[in-house]
């Protein structure tokens, strides 16, 4: 019999753990001139005139709300040149995760805000390249 509950409550921490695991963002997010493709926890971001990246893995608290560190590339418009660095700068993602919606607030290095945006789960991004 004790076989039997130590058999259960391991397969009980195991999907706990699993679970856990699993808690971070994951896939497309897409929203009105934004879209965030989240794998393995991280992200690529996408916005109408920029780009970034999210280096760590989003991990909303119980209130849906999180922060997480990442990169801000400002781009221009125009035809991007063979050999042309943009550079990228420290950025802080924030916003809340509310069931298949998500607010996303992007601040700069020098306290610049960029958004807030609304992006919905598995939506494509609407943007629109800067010309």
């Amino acid at each position: 019999m004790k076989s039997v509950r130590a058999a259960g409550a391991a397969f009980i921490l195991l999907a706990s753990v699993a679970q856990a695991k699993t808690a971070y963002l994951l896939g497309p997010w897409g929203g009105a001139h934004v879209g965030v493709a989240f794998q393995g926890g991280l992200a690529d971001v996408q916005f109408d005139c920029a780009s970034g990246t999210i280096d760590v893995p989003v991990l909303p608290a119980k209130d849906g709300t999180f922060e997480a560190r990442g990169t801000f590339r400002a781009g221009h418009p125009g035809p991007v040149h063979v050999g042309q660095i943009y550079r990228s700068e420290p950025a802080s993602y924030s916003g809340k995760v509310v069931k298949q919606e998500m607010t996303l607030t992007v601040t700069l290095e020098d306290g610049t805000a960029v958004g807030p945006f609304t992006l919905t789960a598995g939506a494509p991004p609407q943007i629109t390249r800067c010309l």
